[in-house]
């Protein structure tokens, strides 16, 4: 008599950045291909989603957090507690951009590891004509100064959002095997489409 042993690989992704710059939306377009337009506050939800490629099961473990900062203590355990980050900001919000830039530190201080798999995400593209932040400027702090991994995104038009997961599950070590249904090579700055391709994302998934 046989016994199938089923190897468990879990990782843990934590979403970070000011009130407002879409975090909620970037999670639920991942999770559940939907957009909504309202925004509604945050004080901290985690996620799971559980996907079995090859006999072995990947549990995807999602943070989402306030963009207040009245939740200091809950916001260290969250990062304590957490494999890689997304920093998200709105490219027409520079203030949201500069709260990126103190969540780094506030990460890497209490990692004390420089090395932190970090993904910064400009949301918001969609939003063309109220664009107020240079993705030029950003994508050279950090990728260049910084050593992280930078690529803009719309929530709205589901734009780059598999991209951006698929970055963190890589960062955060998880092999691309087990990386579900995040096919697609990641573009910093997407091409300009009026179509995108639509979610294929299911609970079980195999990658060729």
């Amino acid at each position: 008599m046989s016994f199938e042993v089923k190897e468990k690989t879990e990782v843990r992704l934590v979403f970070l950045g000011a009130a407002g710059v879409g975090k909620t939306a970037l999670i639920q377009r991942f999770l559940k291909d939907t957009f909504e337009p309202k925004h509604r506050r945050t004080v901290e939800e985690l996620h799971r989603k559980e996907y079995e490629v090859g006999g072995i099961k990947v549990t995807i473990n999602i943070m989402d957090t306030s963009g207040s900062y009245s939740f200091p203590a809950m916001r260290k355990l969250s990062i304590q507690n957490s494999d890689a980050f997304a920093l998200v900001y709105a490219v027409d919000d520079p203030e949201s951009l500069e709260a990126v830039k103190t969540l780094r530190e506030e990460i890497l201080e209490v990692k004390e590891d420089k090395y932190t798999p970090i993904v910064v995400i400009g949301n918001k593209i969609d939003r063309h004509n109220d664009r107020l932040v240079s993705s030029k400027d950003v994508l050279s702090t950090v990728e260049l100064d910084w050593n992280h991994s930078f690529l803009e995104s719309s929530a709205k038009d589901n734009v780059n959002v598999l991209e951006a997961f698929r970055e963190l599950l890589q960062r955060a070590n998880l092999p691309s095997r087990f990386s579900p249904a995040l096919c697609r090579r990641r573009e910093t700055f997407p091409k300009e489409s009026k179509r995108r391709p639509p979610m294929n994302k299911t609970n079980s998934c195999l990658i060729s």
